[in-house]
């Protein structure tokens, strides 16, 4: 089995499509409207397998009820450095023994945590 998508709840899905993409980095995979109470609109985080589904009549979680999605890269400091250059906050990288953070939040309030994975010598 493998975890392929994932769903945000978003109010405005124009805005949280221009985040993802626009700021964040994600690919755009689709972007469909099914019917006038169903968009699907499909985002893949670079070099990820699974992707995230927004849009209307997708999932019953209130926008903003996603916490804690997570995607680990090689070098955080310059994934903070740039999702800054687009306007993304983060904090300082928060480092821990098991890996180094950042941690972002979405227009609607999803948050999302990006680690590096440190070698466990």
């Amino acid at each position: 089995m493998k975890l392929e998508l994932v769903p945000v709840p978003v109010a405005d899905v124009d805005r949280a499509k221009a985040f993802y993409v626009d700021q964040v980095g994600f690919h755009l995979d689709h972007d469909h409207q099914v019917t006038d109470q169903l968009r699907f609109v499909q985002l893949t985080p670079p070099g990820s397998a699974c992707s995230i589904v927004i849009g209307t009549g997708i999932t019953e979680m209130a926008p903003g009820s996603q916490k804690g999605l997570q995607v680990v890269v090689r070098d955080v400091e310059a994934i903070r450095q740039e999702l800054a250059g687009r306007g993304v906050e983060t904090g300082a990288v928060d480092k821990q023994p098991w890996g180094w953070f950042i941690y972002f939040s979405d227009p609607d309030g999803n948050t999302w945590s990006v680690q590096q994975i440190v070698s466990r010598a």
